[in-house]
């Protein structure tokens, strides 16, 4: 099969901009080049001639020679009009802008299939880890069961320091800012917005249906403490921000994201730094676990070479399980056991939330509840108490018919 030639208009040329630049250089035997770049700054100094840059995205999207169109721009309503527009031009796309395609994913969807061009979107998803194929190809007739796992760089390595360290959260975030891992305005990341937004993505590909963004509840690590950390230490535990989403015995799904205690036993406790890791749980296969860098300019711009190359074969995707399954159903009908901590004046108010507690602690200054939450009881007590929730388990159904809830909760 002949591959096709790409003739590419890049627009953005920041670390992952120019890290695609760089390899492409050196990967010749993919047959594309870069024609055109464009960007916003006409001062900012650059790597690269300057007869490589414009200043007018129309000078890409109404060049008939530029076949596909690289978005890799930080704003995200400002990628919606240029991938739109290119896909109404009928030019094939690729983007890494988690939060456009999180925010538009059925309009994308819909115009992929009117103006009969792909558009593709690994990089979105765990930088490095080839995720969303996966789960195209190779699981598209697999029944899921759940898909889980650290899915942004920034919040590990924080995490990674403050366990490892023993560094602040404010210390570890500044470090993250320094290396490039993390925003000036970090909320993205340490929020669980990036997280939540790949969640997503990676949820209507493994089990169909789209959700908004607002349908999908996410803390941060934000509200992480010595005390948790502490916490976790004694107990030979690692606090890790999961985005979980999982098939429920009555064939809905649910899906958040939220920090974790996890386990020596659990494969995610040895992804450490900015590393990314995803397990999937299958009916027939049973667990398969992905590992890769999710954050840096090189990652990155592997998985945009991934997508550059699949288009060259005119590949696309089938969307299976979002056509097999556009009436899915989510919900937070959810048992958790979680670990609360706050100030001590809060300790009785937390207790109130809770189905059952086994244990509290208080040292006059900060205290501890652990015990079993509803999700619905979680995200209130989130929103309206100043509180850090780390989960321990997600109760499902078949566990609670197998084993007594009294003795779950007594145990940690």
């Amino acid at each position: 099969m002949n591959r096709k030639k790409l003739n590419i208009g890049l627009f953005g040329f920041g670390c992952v901009g120019y890290g695609l630049y760089q390899v492409l250089e050196k990967t010749p035997t993919l047959n594309a080049t870069i024609k055109t770049i464009c960007v916003k700054d006409q001062n900012k100094p650059r790597p690269i001639p300057q007869e490589h840059f414009t200043f007018d995205k129309n000078a890409i999207l109404c060049d008939k020679d530029i076949n596909v169109i690289v978005e890799l721009i930080d704003n995200a309503d400002e990628a919606f009009d240029i991938v739109s527009a290119a896909l109404r031009a009928g030019k094939a796309v690729v983007t890494a802008n988690k939060k456009m395609i999180a925010e538009h994913l059925a309009e994308l969807i819909d115009l992929q299939y009117e103006y009969k061009v792909p558009l593709l979107y690994e990089a979105s998803c765990c930088a490095s880890i080839p995720i969303l194929r996966n789960l195209e190809e190779y699981y598209d007739n697999e029944l899921l069961e759940s898909v889980e796992g650290i899915v942004n760089g920034s919040t590990n390595y924080i995490l990674t320091k403050m366990s490892a360290e023993g560094q602040s959260y404010q210390e570890a975030l500044s470090q993250a800012q320094a290396k490039g891992y993390a925003e000036s305005n970090p909320l993205l990341d340490t929020g669980g917005f990036d997280a939540k937004y790949k969640l997503l993505i990676l949820s209507a590909h493994a089990f169909g249906g789209v959700l908004k963004p607002q349908d999908i509840f996410n803390a941060g690590i934000d509200r992480i403490s010595h005390l948790e950390q502490q916490y976790a230490k004694e107990k030979g535990l690692k606090i890790k921000l999961i985005a979980q989403a999982f098939r429920k015995g009555d064939g809905t799904i649910s899906a958040f994201v939220a920090p974790r205690f996890i386990r020596p036993s659990d494969k995610l406790y040895q992804v450490d730094d900015v590393y990314n890791g995803v397990t999937l749980k299958t009916v027939f296969s049973e667990d398969q676990f992905f590992v890769g860098k999710g954050a840096g300019a090189y990652p990155t711009a592997s998985a945009v070479i991934s997508d550059l190359s699949a288009l060259t074969y005119d590949y696309k995707y089938e969307y299976k399980k979002i056509n097999q399954n556009k009436h899915v159903e989510y919900n937070n009908d959810v048992l958790l056991k979680i670990f609360a901590s706050c100030e001590s004046d809060y300790k009785a108010d937390v207790a109130a939330y809770f189905e059952e507690t086994s244990e509290q602690f208080s040292n006059g200054k900060h205290s501890y509840t652990i015990g079993t939450i509803t999700l619905s009881n979680y995200i209130k007590l989130y929103g309206e108490k100043p509180v850090s929730l780390i989960v321990v388990d997600t109760i499902r159904e078949e566990e609670l018919e197998a084993i007594n809830i009294n003795e779950l909760v007594a145990e940690i």
